[in-house]
């Protein structure tokens, strides 16, 4: 991808796709699901992960997997509002960048645009 993720964008897709299951999902399955979207490193999820966690919008807890202890995250009350502001700020950045890319004006019809 041509454009650069900040952490922003990169912390709300990540909460994203924790909050797509209420039971918690793991590191690599987070990394996957993430890099349908996007291309991203395990190097550079997990410091996102971990700063989520700091800043209470994930919780994690450890279950056995095949013989070892997988770790899981969930997303917090707090990290489902953030979620929900990422949510609202990226509709109206992302209708305003679409705008400008197909030429509309903002306060013109589409007609004067032509």
């Amino acid at each position: 991808m041509v454009f650069n993720t900040g952490s922003a964008l990169l912390d709300a897709i990540v909460l994203a796709v924790v909050a797509r299951d209420k039971g918690g999902t793991y590191g690599y399955k987070i990394t996957q699901d993430v890099r349908s979207v996007i291309e991203l490193s395990e190097s550079t999820l997990y410091p996102v992960l971990r700063r989520l966690q700091k800043d209470e919008c994930l919780e994690t807890y450890d279950e056995q997997y095949n013989g070892r202890n997988r770790r899981y995250y969930r997303i917090t009350e707090r990290g489902g509002a953030q979620l929900a502001l990422y949510k609202s700020e990226w509709l109206n950045y992302s209708s305003k960048v679409t705008s400008i890319f197909m030429g509309y004006n903002e306060g013109s019809s589409e007609e004067d645009n032509k």
